[in-house]
């Protein structure tokens, strides 16, 4: 929220510089901050209080910290090496105590003289550096470092009174570095224009944002950097639910085709041919799509549900009633898997109304057409011009339905499977296929809290599906520690065999293929701490199948299925394990979605830590799809006490997607809301926490929805505009312009 002109001065400019040209040129490139504003909006992480000092026995491995300490001794030690073969090397060790912790800290060559005469004993300072470990215990190597002089001027006039500013900061620049160049641009705050209208603040009791700016970087109390989180945190909830707001009113005034369907037709028939009846969810949903497919706008509706609560049958029967209304619906998959996967469901589904004629025509039943990239190119002529043509009412396909030779005759619904794999782009291509905008709806098994949907997807309207069909088995979760319980895994192969020899069938799951283009380096590369000190390259498909194939799986019929193969080889060995011919199918995530044989009763996950939580339970939902029960083991090497096991019990304990997108956000924090990166450092939200803040972000939803329908084009606001216009750079309105 780059505000006014004073704070969109740059921090770097060819003639004179707010900041040091090299601050400067850090800041731009390291942490993204271009603009004084940019700065003042670069919020401290936490506070360090001056009699207070850090608790080291919980530093976190491998990554940046700044820690206030007292130099509790320091040694210097002479040392041979290549460089200095006569004994002149020298090593400089200094350890600093918290009163109940102690770290080391180490200087090498000539950069122990100033630390050696600076850090003498007593001496309090802050230290910046990464946390490593050498012989089995913390330390800094080579840390920057900020003496704390007593109560001298200069100190208390750095670190602004009692509370010291803790910055997100990076290696090539020290927290305390950001403070200083923060209190240069301090002054510029009182010029911040505020994008809150009075009303609202003022009915809220929050403080002004030039306030608001001051508290948060020089606070003289807690009771300041409250008051100014409780501004803060508005303005982010606010002004992103006013774009949304702004978003939602927009897709209101596009025109769309109704879609009605035609009392007896293709609907009708379909409904009629299930053998089972619709869960009272599946028919709540169904009717909040079918009321926004009767409507002259476009549809922009989430569905969301439960791995295996039968949301691929509501999408279905949306797209029969808009074939019946005479268009025509595209469906969108990941993979060709999954995209063959889904046709073939949706032939048997269908059965003879799948092989129907013309569109509209009076036998009821269209044309269920598959189109992927792999396709022979005559099968992929003759399902274009079906599309071209009106023939094809119902298309299911992978990325290739975006290409610019695919037309359609109609589309009148584009149905998104698994939202997250799609970039927008994607989304917005195929949405430009309709001759007017068509309905949309984004089917999502990973379960999303409430908050989230309400942030990131806040211009869709969302339906939830959390009940799941009769028959459903429940399943079972175990974690299996291999390392510290060999045994376990041991038992975890008779598990498998008793299965099958009950007539059932198992996955084996694993991170990685494992053939030569497979290199373990990369796979390894961006590992945190836990897999880095265990320095071993994740399982493998090819190597796990041919180990338990000559191992504890000798004698049963084992297959492998992964992302590399042929497309027909992959549908081979799908059909083979669809009809009970493979005992136990060693496969990558490829089966994460979508994926139904109700025979398999058991899924191994090889170095379960490996995944994220949504991802593990998506897995998990490929069993107990049938009357049997179903039992999901997570194989892991990683320590009891590391984050990585505790991630692993949390999905072992519930199987409940909801709290488990909570534990997963709490983990993986909330991303950058409207960037395309979802989740991970980039986050747009500073002071925000999607999941703490619950309350606020439903509160500026609807403060937003008030005044964005008396007021669209925020005339009356230009505040609010230009923080707007700062939130939504280029690439983020593209985004949401997209959606």
């Amino acid at each position: 929220m780059d505000l006014v002109p004073a704070l969109q001065e740059p921090l770097k400019q060819p003639l004179k510089s707010v900041l040091g040209p090299a601050t400067a040129k850090v800041m731009a490139e390291h942490l993204g901050l271009h603009t004084v504003g940019d700065l003042l909006h670069h919020y401290p992480r936490r506070y360090e209080e001056r009699g207070q000092l850090t608790h080291l026995a919980d530093l976190p491995m491998d990554e940046h910290v700044t820690v206030v300490a007292q130099v509790a001794d320091a040694r210097l030690h002479t040392f041979a090496s290549s460089r200095a073969p006569r004994g002149k090397g020298q090593r400089l060790e200094v350890t600093i105590t918290d009163g109940s912790g102690r770290l080391q800290l180490v200087f090498f060559g000539n950069g122990v003289h100033k630390p050696h005469k600076e850090l003498l004993p007593g001496t309090r300072a802050m230290f910046a550096g990464k946390v490593s470990v050498f012989n089995r215990r913390l330390q800094l190597a080579h840390p920057a470092y900020e003496l704390l002089k007593g109560e001298d001027g200069e100190a208390v006039e750095s670190w602004a009174g009692a509370l010291i500013p803790m910055y997100p900061a990076t290696a090539k620049l020290e927290s305390w570095k950001i403070g200083k160049a923060v209190q240069t641009v301090l002054p510029s705050a009182q010029e911040a224009l505020d994008p809150l209208p009075e009303s609202l603040r003022a009915g809220r009791g929050l403080v002004a944002l030039p306030e608001a700016l001051l508290k948060i970087h020089r606070p003289h109390s807690k009771a300041d950097i409250a008051d100014a989180h409780a501004r803060l945190k508005w303005d982010e909830a606010f002004v992103l639910q006013v774009a949304l707001a702004r978003r939602r009113h927009a897709d209101t005034q596009l025109p769309a085709v109704a879609r009605v369907p035609v009392p007896d037709g293709l609907l009708a028939a379909f409904d009629d041919r299930l053998p089972f009846t619709l869960t009272e969810g599946q028919r709540k949903v169904s009717r909040e799509i079918f009321a926004d497919l009767a409507t002259e706008h476009p549809m922009h509706r989430l569905l969301q549900g439960e791995v295996g609560s039968g949301k691929t049958l509501v999408a279905l029967r949306a797209m029969l009633a808009v074939v019946d209304a005479g268009g025509q619906a595209a469906m969108l998959a990941p993979t060709e898997v999954l995209a063959q996967q889904h046709h073939r469901s949706v032939t048997e589904m269908m059965g003879e109304l799948a092989e129907g004629g013309m569109l509209g025509g009076a036998e009821h039943g269209t044309k269920v057409v598959l189109l992927t990239g792999s396709m022979g190119a005559a099968a992929r002529r003759k399902a274009l011009l079906d599309l071209a043509t009106g023939e094809a009412g119902v298309v299911i396909g992978t990325h290739a339905l975006i290409e610019d030779k695919v037309q359609f005759h109609d589309l009148g619904l584009v149905v998104v499977d698994e939202q997250h794999r799609f970039g927008v782009e994607q989304r917005d291509a195929l949405r430009g296929k309709g001759r007017q905008p068509p309905h949309l709806l984004v089917m999502t098994a990973t379960p999303i809290p409430r908050t989230v949907a309400m942030t990131v997807f806040g211009d869709l309207e969302t339906s939830v599906l959390d009940q799941l069909p009769a028959g459903r088995s429940p399943i079972a979760s175990h974690v299996v520690p291999a390392a510290d319980k060999p045994h376990f895994l041991a038992r975890a192969w008779e598990r498998v065999r008793e299965e099958v020899a009950k007539g059932h069938q198992a996955y084996v799951v694993c991170p990685r293929i494992g053939d030569e283009e497979d290199d373990p380096k990369k796979a390894v590369a961006k590992k945190s701490a836990e897999d880095e000190a265990e320095k071993r390259p994740p399982l493998a498909v090819l190597d796990v199948a041919d180990r338990l194939g000559k191992g504890p799986l000798h004698g049963l019929k084992v297959e492998v299925l992964h992302g590399r193969m042929q497309p027909d080889d992959k549908d081979a060995v799908m059909r083979r394990f669809a009809a009970g011919e493979t005992d136990v199918l060693v496969a990558t995530t490829v089966i994460e979605v979508g994926v139904n044989v109700p025979n398999a009763t058991v899924m191994v996950i090889m170095d379960a830590d490996r995944f994220g939580v949504s991802q593990l339970h998506q897995l998990r939902g490929r069993v107990g799809r049938g009357a049997a029960p179903g039992l999901c083991l997570l194989v892991s090497e990683m320590p009891e006490a590391s984050a990585a096991r505790q991630r692993l019990n949390a999905v072992a304990s519930t199987l409940d997607g909801f709290e488990l997108s909570r534990v997963d956000l709490e983990q993986r924090r909330e991303g950058d809301v409207l960037g395309q990166a979802q989740s991970g450092a980039r986050s747009s939200l500073r002071v925000l926490a999607v999941i703490d803040d619950e309350e606020i972000i439903a509160e500026a939803r609807e403060e937003a929805a008030v005044l964005v329908a008396a007021d669209p084009d925020l005339e009356h606001l230009p505040g609010l505009r230009t923080a707007l216009d700062a939130l939504l750079d280029e690439e983020r309105e593209q985004y949401l312009e997209k959606g």
